[in-house]
Order: structure tokens, then sequence, then C-alpha cells
């Protein structure tokens, strides 16, 4: 269950290793259980789905949705059929990076699942191509299909006193120097391949959408750090 490096546009690293990666992370610091009820939010091309296969065993299942068509279909041809408690759909919002053609907009998008639905969702590089309006709205809609005492898993970049000091001296990955408003990009001719947020804006943004993050957040390699979890920031947070 691994596509053509051809059909990749989920970014760099081992699509294998990656996923495995994060399975970890989610178990270890985000609470993922064999028996949740799970929703991964821009499920690419199955990267992150694909190690799940063999945890959700314990009467847990798997709902994906993502904006690349061609990915959602690798998935539903070679993932669903060995694992039916795996799910995929195609949700044609409009992304200038990604899907400049989509029909919905993020701002406005209802996710396509019941309220209280999962115990789990996760977003793994989602917010780090959104504007402040979609971000908040899927934050709200995150929160709306989680159940009571469900979990978030978020990674994203944060702009922060000692992200910024990096910015400057040259050591981040993501030269995040252009503002926008309510974020910084780092191509202001494609200002969605790559965007940062504030680090207090997000905090409170999470609180107004009804999630409680949960301390400490956890910083990302992107900007230079010697100490990280991953990549980008980590940000995990629970519904009341």
């Amino acid at each position: 269950m691994v596509p053509p490096r051809t059909m990749y546009f989920v970014g760099d690293g081992d699509y294998k290793a990656v996923g495995l990666e994060f399975r970890r992370l989610f178990t270890e610091y985000g609470g993922l259980k064999p028996e949740h009820h799970v929703l991964d939010v821009g499920c690419g091309i199955g990267r992150m789905a694909v190690p799940l296969t063999g945890y959700l065993t314990g009467g847990g299942d798997y709902h994906g949705f993502d904006i690349v068509k061609k990915g959602v279909e690798w998935c539903q041809a070679n993932i669903t059929p060995r694992h039916p408690n795996f799910h995929f759909l195609h949700s044609d919002v409009r992304n200038r990076f990604y899907n400049p053609d989509g029909v919905y907009e993020a701002s406005s998008y209802r996710f396509p699942y019941d309220d209280a639905s999962f115990d789990f969702v996760f977003l793994t590089s989602v917010f780090t191509h959104m504007f402040p309006a979609d971000m908040e709205n899927y934050t709200r809609e995150i929160a709306r299909v989680l159940k009571a005492g469900g979990s978030s898993f978020v990674t994203m970049f944060l702009l922060n006193e000692e992200s910024k000091r990096l910015i400057e001296k040259r050591s981040s990955t993501q030269n995040f120097v252009c503002p926008l408003e309510g974020c910084v990009t780092t191509d202001p001719t494609n200002p969605e391949g790559s965007l940062a947020f504030e680090e207090s804006y997000v905090r409170s943004m999470f609180g107004r959408c009804g999630l409680a993050i949960l301390e400490p957040m956890h910083p990302g390699s992107w900007c230079g750090r010697p100490e990280f979890l991953s990549y980008q920031d980590v940000v995990i947070a629970t519904k009341a």
C-alpha cells in the first residue's frame, strides 16, 4: 500500500517512515487508542492512514477527506478494499495551491460528518496552507465533530519570540518574512504554499472555537531549534 512516487503531493520524506513516525506521535502524545473513531482532515494519499490500518483493530475506524481527488481515489482503490473500516471522501474545497478550481470555500465548508462522531481528529500540514478565516472555520468544525473529551492533533507553523529570532538569524527552513492579514507567508506570489501564524492568535482562536490546548505546545525543528518533537509545531487540544 505505497503509491508510486509520481503521485506524491504530500511533502518530503519517506512515505512509510513518516507515517509510522506520526502513528507513534498520535499514540504517545495525542492519546490515540485502537478502539477510537478517527478523522483525518487532509488525508492526502494515505500516508497517515496506511500505518493506522494495523493499529485501529479494537473496533476503531478511520475516515479521511482531502481536496486532491487523485489522492482520495488512490486510497479508495488500494486501502479500503483491504481494510473496510477505512473510508475516504473527496471534498471539492478551493485552495489556490492544491485545488484552485474547487467549488466550496474553506471558510464556510462543513465537514461531511455528524456532530460528536469522533474520538480523535488530526491534521498534518493542513493549516500551513490555509488563511485565518479558513483555519478558524476548520477549527470550529473539528470541535463540532469531536466527542466530549475527544482530542485533536494539529501540525502547523507558529511564530513566537524564539522562532522569529531564528528566522532573523537565517536558521529556518521556512523564511516567513512576508506579512499578510492575520498570517505570514514565505512567498506573496503563492501565499498558500506555506503560511505561519502568531502563537498568541492560535491560542486565542482554539479557545474561541471550543478546544482547550494541552500544555505545553510541542515546538518543531523547522526554524532551526535544537530540541523538537517533529518538523512542524504540534498543537494538541481537547473538547470539554
